[in-house]
Formats: C-alpha cells, sequence, structure tokens
C-alpha cells in the first residue's frame, strides 16, 4: 500500500469512527432522558420487570461507554499520527483488522497474548 493509499484509508477509517461516536453519543443522550417505568408500580412482578429493564439498560450503557472510549482512543492515535501501529510490538495492525475492528490497538498477536 502506497503512502497516498494509507492516508487515504486511515481517512476512510477515522470518517467511520467519527459517524459512529454521533450515532453512540445519541443513544446514550436519549437513554438518559428515557423513563423506562412510570413510577406506579403495581405489584411485586411489575418491580421485577421495572429493576431486570434498568439493569439491561445500564448494561447497555455501559457496552456504549466502553465502546466510545475505544473510539476517542482510536481517533487520538490517529491525530498522533501512530493509527494501525500496536502498541505492544510496534508492528503494523493488518488493514483486515483495522476494517473489522477499527479501534483495535493491537496487532492479532499481541491481542491473543493480550487476553491470556
Amino acid at each position: 500500500m502506497t503512502v497516498k493509499q494509507r492516508a487515504e484509508f486511515i481517512s476512510s477509517i477515522r470518517k467511520l469512527l467519527l459517524k459512529r461516536k454521533a450515532e453512540v453519543d445519541s443513544q446514550l443522550a436519549e437513554q438518559s432522558h428515557e423513563k423506562l417505568t412510570d413510577g406506579m408500580v403495581q405489584d411485586s412482578a411489575d418491580e421485577v420487570l421495572s429493576l431486570s429493564m434498568e439493569t439491561l439498560q445500564n448494561s447497555l450503557q455501559r457496552s456504549e461507554i466502553d465502546e466510545l472510549h475505544l473510539m476517542e482512543d482510536a481517533l487520538a492515535r490517529i491525530d498522533k499520527g501512530e493509527y494501525g501501529i500496536c502498541i505492544d510490538c510496534s508492528d503494523p495492525i493488518s488493514e483486515k483488522r483495522l476494517e473489522s475492528f477499527p479501534y483495535a490497538a493491537r496487532c492479532i498477536v499481541c491481542q491473543e497474548a493480550f487476553e491470556q
């Protein structure tokens, strides 16, 4: 891949990350204003359902916040000129990996070692 092609590839990844970041920001904003119940619990089954829905929503929010942090880290690496370089071994991360997981900070070998 030429330097120009690499720059275009990273630019397209940056646009993808910014678009997804805007989507996640919007979803989190909506969820923070969303009311799961009207506060009028009828019986214990309603209360259990309400608590279950609240737990699920909190879990989804945590997942989205985690994804948001990964995107912010990837965008910071792009801005520093470090995107696509493994943070552990400094080898290039494959384009195929970056296309499927645009916020990857490690090459597949280092990621597997990190997870063990």
